[in-house]
C-alpha cells in the first residue's frame, strides 16, 4: 500500500468516527415512551437505552396492588427498551 492509499484509508477513518460521535449524540437526545396497563404505567427512555422517567397514574398506585404496579411498570420498561432499540436516523 502506498502513502497516498494511507493517508486516505485513515481520512476516511476519521470520518468515520466523527460520524459515529454525532449519532451517538443524536442517540442520546432521542426519547422514546412505552407503556403499560392501557397507559396506567410509562416509562420514558434516550436513544441510550437509558430510562428517564417512570410515570405511574395515581389510582395504580392507590390500588394498593404491588404485583400489579411492578409487572406493569416491568411492560412499560421493557416496551421503552424495545422502542428505544428501534430509533432510526433519516
Amino acid at each position: 500500500m502506498n502513502p497516498a492509499d494511507l493517508e486516505g484509508l485513515m481520512a476516511k477513518a476519521k470520518e468515520a468516527q466523527a460520524r459515529m460521535a454525532e449519532l451517538q449524540r443524536e442517540l442520546a437526545l432521542r426519547r422514546v415512551e412505552g407503556s403499560a396497563g392501557g397507559g396506567m404505567v410509562t416509562v420514558v427512555a434516550t436513544g441510550e437505552m437509558r430510562i428517564l422517567e417512570i410515570r405511574i397514574e395515581p389510582s395504580l398506585l392507590a390500588s394498593g396492588d404491588r404485583d400489579m404496579l411492578q409487572d406493569l411498570t416491568a411492560a412499560a420498561v421493557n416496551a421503552a427498551l424495545t422502542n428505544a432499540q428501534s430509533v432510526s436516523f433519516p
